[in-house]
């Protein structure tokens, strides 16, 4: 052993060392891969801690700076990684090796610094370890010993990806050592993936585990479990104690009922974070709690000072987790006890997790509330502080001697002794389960018969009706015999030593009324009445006269024979089966061979088109060929003209219509030209004339609000209102022949001044009646299109500011 080792265990206080301590460190291991179990508490910390010693010191007793880590420890959980780094700190500080810690929840900054400083032994958990080494802040190459501490769950199928990423990192050259209480065959098997000629090192005493423990097994009903628990709390008041639940549910339900009951508790589980954890493990080391709950993520290595009760409030799922749960306690040589809570349906599950991990339990029951106040008063009277001098408390004690007396006083500090301390609860009467050989069937001993108020009637089962009957006595599965299902009652069979327990006639619940028998009851079925008994006989039925109106049935043909079965030949070919490919050539009778293969042309090529000759159906006339045009053959009913065809695209010459002659073609108008004004020519005296329009009549005459005639329409006059003015003709100078067309004249007719009087001046008519000619389609007298007034401008609000600043324009 290195000299600064040496030291460091003794003014630590070691004097002997544990044999798992002394098998790593002698001369026939060293530099070997190891494959170590030993029992919890063995200073399995330390053993591995010296075990790397040769890779870490080299032979001095002094370390220098480090570029890369030399060794790394990798722990399944927080705490554990933690706690070895707080061993390895006192173990290795005289030597001046700097230790870094790598946990999921820490700062990932400050674990980087403190491997960018030189970091010689680094301790983490696997998924952070993973992280720094993907993300180049960690360097393995120079690695020269691994540790796996806690194995068997290191290698689970949760980490195993993880530990293959990291070992994989590390040097080929490394040593590989792998520390657990407990490890598998198949484990084993798994671990030599990770090393290479492991040397396996069973520790001495792992055969008889927890040897410094006392086990204890505690039958209480379903519904006292809870009442138990605080009772063995009670009952022993450790220093520190630890309650391990299944799931976090039922941690953060205890945890609830504890501090309704005064307990100082704190809870440890997988949801809480990093912070939070290590809060509560300091809280255990300063004695603010002593009591942890926690589930089984605290039960791998955790290292608590004091700890001398584990209760197991429900009950682990494999031997191996309960050897680890209870290796919390009796450390390093100190006494502990391990509680199991046992309802009546785990009982055999007990037995069973018991056997496995090779250990003998006491059975019990829990403590009762008398049980618990007896020793509440044995550690009053026990208390250091009533031994002690009263000197300086002389003045006072007086005082309360002197106003209150003796008897006084001394109630007052039983009572003050009691308020601080959870009252303890009653529990009902539980039967102690006897571990009992397996017995032969049909050999149950003396027994007593009760009946059950159902049956088969009642849809009874014995599934059911076991349990119910187990807790109304307070008893297990194993003083029930024989259930018996009838019809209408069922027959259950109790074991005598046990059948005190149940009153003559109890009603275990609305419906189920259990009743004690005299003696054996008779379970003989009534004999069932023979079929058809007791109903009156069935006439025979007539026999019936043969029909002669059916005709007689034809016998059928013989069938053809069909050809006999031949299986297919087998696809797969054994050896030694004698075939050969003649075994599957065509018979005789196979189908005629298939043309040879041609292969196909290439996708998108086409074979050259073939024209074929043209054969005429039979009878029908030959066909043309394309192109060929008919003969030619004269019409029935007249010979065709002789006069040569027009060319195409030649017009007929123009012939005349008969009846008359057509006007010719004149050409329209260009549009928007119109023929010259000309003034009408005044007609003959007696003439009716066209009325001229008169200035003095308004627009809007003849509506009733412009002083027209009542019931005057306001289109009446109007062509489209009936009222259609008569044909006159425009002079009396002749009209025009039709067809011929005027061309414009150039000529412009002189200007005629207008006189006021005169005949012929035409009257002013203003903008608003005239200027603006009417829209297609409008009645007259309706608006021009845009002549309606612009609506006014909206009246500005005082209040509104926003519009009142107008920014300039960009030039």
């Amino acid at each position: 052993m290195a000299a600064p080792l040496a030291a460091a265990l003794a003014a630590k206080g070691y004097d002997a060392m544990t044999a798992v301590q002394l098998a790593v460190i002698a001369p026939e291991v060293a530099g070997r891969d190891l494959l170590v179990s030993a029992q919890t508490g063995s200073g399995k910390t330390v053993a591995f801690g010296l075990a790397m010693a040769g890779e870490v010191l080299g032979g001095v007793d002094k370390l220098l700076y480090a570029d890369k880590p030399l060794a790394l420890v990798v722990a399944p959980t927080r705490e554990l990684a933690q706690q070895v780094q707080r061993e390895f700190e006192w173990l290795y500080g005289s030597t001046g090796a700097q230790i870094a810690s790598c946990v999921g929840g820490m700062d990932y900054r400050t674990e980087k610094r403190a491997l960018d400083r030189g970091a010689h032994i680094v301790v983490g958990t696997p998924g952070r370890l993973r992280d720094h080494i993907e993300r180049r802040s960690l360097d393995l190459s120079g690695v020269k010993a691994v540790v796996l501490d806690e194995a068997d769950e290191m290698l689970d199928l949760g980490f195993a990806e993880d530990l293959e990423f990291i070992l994989g990192s590390a040097s080929e050259d490394r040593r590989t050592m792998m520390f657990s209480a407990t490890v598998p065959k198949e484990i084993e098997k798994l671990a030599a993936t990770f090393q290479r000629d492991a040397l396996r090192i069973v520790a001495q005493g792992e055969s008889r585990q927890h040897t410094d423990i006392e086990y204890r097994a505690m039958s209480v009903q379903a519904r006292d479990r809870e009442h138990a628990i605080f009772n063995v709390l009670r009952f022993y008041e450790a220093q520190t104690a630890i309650v391990f639940c299944k799931t976090r549910v039922n941690v953060n339900h205890l945890l609830a009922r504890m501090a309704n009951r005064g307990f100082q508790a704190v809870a440890l589980s997988g949801e809480l974070s990093q912070t939070e954890r290590m809060h509560a493990l300091q809280a255990l080391r300063d004695g603010r709690a002593r009591i942890c709950i926690a589930t089984d993520v605290a039960a791998r290595g955790i290292d608590l000072p004091g700890l001398e009760l584990v209760v197991h409030a429900d009950l682990p799922s494999n031997s191996e987790t309960l050897l680890h749960r209870s290796g919390r306690t009796g450390r390093a040589g100190k006494k502990g006890t391990s509680v199991l809570i046992v309802p009546p349906a785990e009982f055999k599950k007990a037995q069973r997790l018991l056997q496995g991990a090779k250990l003998a339990a006491e059975w019990g029951k829990a403590p009762s509330a008398e049980e618990v106040q007896a020793k509440d008063d044995v550690r009053l009277l026990e208390h250091p502080a009533l031994a002690a001098d009263a000197a300086d408390e002389q003045v006072m004690v007086s005082q309360l001697l002197e106003r209150f007396g003796p008897e006084q006083v001394a109630a007052g500090f039983v009572r003050l002794w009691r308020e601080g301390r959870s009252a303890p609860e009653v529990l009902s009467d539980a039967v102690t389960p006897v571990a009992s050989a397996p017995r032969e069937r049909g050999e149950f001993g003396p027994s007593v018969w009760f009946s059950l108020s159902v049956g088969h009637t009642g849809r009874a089962e014995a599934r059911w009706l076991l349990p119910k009957v187990c807790e109304q006595g307070g008893i297990t599965k194993d003083g029930i015999g024989a259930i018996r299902v009838q019809q209408e009652e069922t027959f259950i069979q109790i074991a005598d030593q046990v059948a005190g327990r149940f009153p003559q006639s109890v009603e275990i619940e609305p419906g189920l009324v259990l009743t004690r028998l005299a003696g054996e009851p008779s379970m003989e079925r009534a004999e069932r009445p023979a079929y058809g008994a007791g109903k009156p006989e069935r006439r025979a039925p007539a026999p019936r006269a043969p029909r002669e109106d059916r005709p007689a049935r034809e016998e059928r043909a013989p069938r053809d024979d069909r050809p006999a079965y031949v299986p297919k030949p087998a696809r797969v070919v054994e050896e030694g089966s004698g075939w050969s490919p003649a075994d599957n050539a065509p018979s005789a009778e196979a189908p005629a061979e298939k043309k040879p293969y041609a292969p196909r042309a290439a996708y998108g090529e086409k074979k050259p088109y073939e024209k074929k000759a043209y054969a005429p159906r039979d009878g029908a006339a030959p066909r043309p060929a394309y192109g060929e045009k008919k003969p030619y053959a004269p019409r029935e009913g007249g010979e065709r003209s002789s006069a040569p065809r027009p060319a195409y695209g030649e017009k007929k010459p123009y012939a005349p219509r008969d009846g008359g002659d057509k006007p010719s073609y004149a050409p329209r108008a260009a549009y928007g030209d119109k023929k010259p004004y000309a003034p009408r020519a005044a007609g003959a005296e007696g003439d009716d004339k066209k009325p001229r329009w008169k200035a003095e009549t308004g627009k809007s005459a003849g509506f009733k609000s412009h002083g027209g005639p009542e019931g005057a329409g306001r289109a009446a006059g109007s062509k489209s209102h009936g009222d259609k003015p008569s044909y006159a003709p425009r002079g009396d100078g002749p009209a025009k022949p039709r067809g011929e067309w005027a061309g414009k004249s150039d000529a412009k007719p002189a200007y005629r001044g207008k006189s006021e009087g005169s005949a012929d001046a035409r009257p002013f008519k203003g903008k608003s009646d005239f200027g603006a000619k009417p829209a297609f389609g409008k009645p007259a007298g309706a608006k021009p299109f845009g002549a309606r007034p612009k609506p006014a401008a909206p009246r500005a609000d005082a209040k509104d500011t926003s519009k009142r600043f107008v920014p300039p324009k960009k030039k």
